[in-house]
C-alpha cells in the first residue's frame, strides 16, 4: 500500500519517497528510541546526540520527571485552547518565566508554539507599543521561517531563496563577528569599533524616530555560534534607551542554561525589554514565549496576541518539569563546566590542525569550530565541515553544521550528559576529524 512503512527497504529512500528534500535531514537515520543523550535507530545502532534537536533537549531525551508530568496531564485534559477556556498551567509557566528572565520591573508573558512565532509576536508587540515600524536585526541571524522572521533571517541559500518578496521596514547591519570583523579589526585591538555601525545605521539606513525594535541573538545560532561582545550589547541597550526602541533578546537557542547562564544576555549585564524563548523550555514539546515589560504587552488590544495551540497544557506541564530540573540541578552551572571541558578539547584540535581550524568559540556548552582552507585568508571550508559531520555519524555521534558559509561544526550536547559520555563523544569526533583531514577531506 502506498505510504506504508516498509522496514525492509532503505529507510531514507522510503522517507524521501514521501517527504520532499526541502525538509533537510542532517543525520539520515530513522530513530526508534531515545534516552538521555543517546539515540537508537531502527537497526538498533546507538548514537551520542551532540545536536539535541538543535538545542531543544537541554534536559536530555525523555527525562523521567517530564514523562511523569506529561502522563499526568494527559489523564486530565489535552487541549481546550487557552483563549476559549483557560487553565492554571499556562499562568504557572508564565509566572516561572517572569521570575527567571532578567529585569526587576513588572513583567508579563504570552505563550506560543515555536521560536518563529515568539519572535514575530515580539515584533508585533514592539510595533504596537511604540507606534513605529522599523526593525533592526543583524547579519548571520536566524529568527524563523514565517514571512516576517524569514525577512529577519540572514542565510539566503538555505532559507530564503525563491521565497520573496519579503517584509518592508526591516534593516540589517553586520553582526560583531570577531573572527571575521565587519570593520576589519582584530579582537586584540578592536575595542568597540563595531559599535560605529550602529551610528551609521541610524544616520543613513534607518530613521531612529521610526525604530520600533532591535532584535539580536546574544550568541548567533544558525549563524555559527558567534557570541556578541558585551560592549556591543550594552551599546544596543544605549541605542534603545536613546531612541525609545524595544530591545528584544532572541534566546530561542541560547536560553535555559545552554551558555552557562539561564539566559545568554545575562553574560553582558544587559537587561532586555522583551525575551523570546522556545526550544528547551519543554524538552521537545512545542512551546515558546514572549516575556518582558508588562506595559509593552499590555499595549496590545484584546485578541491581538494568541493562537489555537499556544500554551498547550501538555507542553506547559512538560515546561514546569523542565524548569524544576533546571533549578534543582543547577544546569547553567553544569553548562559552564561542560563548556570548559569541550573548549579544552577543541583548542587541542586547533593546535593539532592549525591550517584547518580557524576559530574555536562559544559560551558555556554552546561551542563551535570554524573550518578554513587557508588560515591566512580565512577562506571557509564548508565541504570539510560536511565531511566531518558525516564521519562523526559513522563514528556514532550526531553533530550539526552551521554558519552562513556552512563551514562551522557546532556542539549542543544535552546538559545532563555525563563526563564519561562527553569524553566518549569527543573521542569519536576526534577520530572522525583525523580521518577526514588525513584523507584530504574524504570520508
Amino acid at each position: 500500500m502506498q505510504g506504508e512503512s516498509q522496514r525492509g527497504t532503505e529507510p531514507i529512500a522510503w522517507l524521501r519517497g514521501l517527504v520532499p528534500e526541502a525538509v533537510a535531514v542532517a543525520a539520515p537515520i530513522l530513530v526508534e528510541r531515545a534516552e538521555g543523550v543517546w539515540l537508537e535507530d531502527e537497526t538498533g545502532r546507538r548514537y551520542l546526540d551532540m545536536a539535541a534537536g538543535i538545542g531543544t533537549l537541554n534536559v536530555g531525551h525523555r527525562p523521567s520527571e517530564v514523562v511523569a508530568a506529561v502522563r499526568e496531564q494527559l489523564e486530565r485534559f489535552i487541549h481546550t485552547c487557552f483563549s476559549v477556556a483557560p487553565y492554571r498551567l499556562y499562568g504557572e509557566v508564565v509566572e516561572r518565566l517572569v521570575a527567571l528572565t532578567p529585569g526587576s520591573f513588572p513583567k508579563k508573558g504570552v505563550l506560543f508554539n515555536s521560536g518563529a512565532e515568539a519572535v514575530e509576536n515580539a515584533v508585533k508587540i514592539a510595533r504596537r507599543a511604540t507606534g513605529r515600524n522599523t526593525v533592526l536585526c543583524f547579519s548571520g541571524a536566524f529568527h524563523g521561517r514565517t514571512l516576517l522572521t524569514l525577512t529577519m533571517t540572514a542565510k539566503v541559500s538555505s532559507y530564503k531563496r525563491g521565497f520573496g518578496s519579503f517584509c518592508p521596514d526591516v534593516v540589517r547591519i553586520p553582526y560583531p563577528y570577531c573572527y571575521r570583523c565587519p570593520v576589519g579589526c582584530e579582537p586584540s585591538s578592536c575595542g568597540t569599533a563595531c559599535t560605529r555601525l550602529l551610528d551609521e545605521a541610524m544616520a543613513g539606513w534607518a530613521d531612529p524616530e521610526d525604530l520600533a525594535a532591535v532584535v539580536i541573538e546574544p550568541e548567533l545560532g544558525e549563524g555559527g555560534f558567534v557570541p556578541a561582545p558585551p560592549e556591543f550589547l550594552r551599546s544596543l541597550r544605549d541605542l534603545c534607551d536613546r531612541t525609545g526602541a524595544v530591545f528584544v533578546a532572541d534566546e530561542v537557542q541560547t536560553g535555559f542554561g545552554r551558555t552557562g547562564k539561564m539566559f545568554a544576555i545575562e553574560h553582558s549585564g544587559v537587561v532586555p525589554d522583551l525575551v523570546t524563548v522556545a526550544k528547551s523550555i519543554a524538552a521537545g514539546l512545542p512551546l515558546s514565549a514572549v516575556v518582558g515589560r508588562a506595559e509593552l504587552l499590555d499595549a496590545v488590544q484584546p485578541g491581538g496576541l494568541g493562537g489555537t495551540y499556544g500554551g498547550n497544557p501538555v507542553a506547559c506541564a512538560a515546561a514546569l518539569a523542565v524548569l524544576d530540573m533546571m533549578v534543582r540541578d543547577d544546569l547553567p552551572a553544569r553548562a559552564m563546566r561542560l563548556g570548559g571541558r569541550i573548549g579544552a578539547r577543541l583548542e587541542s584540535w586547533r593546535d593539532r590542525y592549525p591550517d584547518r581550524i580557524g576559530d574555536v568559540r562559544g559560551l558555556g556548552a554552546m561551542k563551535a569550530v570554524e573550518l578554513v582552507r587557508d588560515p591566512a585568508t580565512r577562506e571557509p571550508d564548508p565541504e570539510l565541515a560536511r565531511r566531518w559531520a558525516r564521519a562523526c555519524q559513522d563514528e556514532g555521534v550526531v553533530v550539526l553544521t552551521a554558519g552562513v558559509r556552512g563551514n562551522v561544526v557546532r556542539l549542543l550536547p544535552p546538559l545532563v550528559i555525563s563526563d564519561r559520555e562527553l569524553d566518549e563523544a569527543m573521542d569519536r569526533m576526534e577520530r572522525a576529524l583525523g580521518r577526514v583531514v588525513a584523507r584530504g577531506g574524504e570520508v
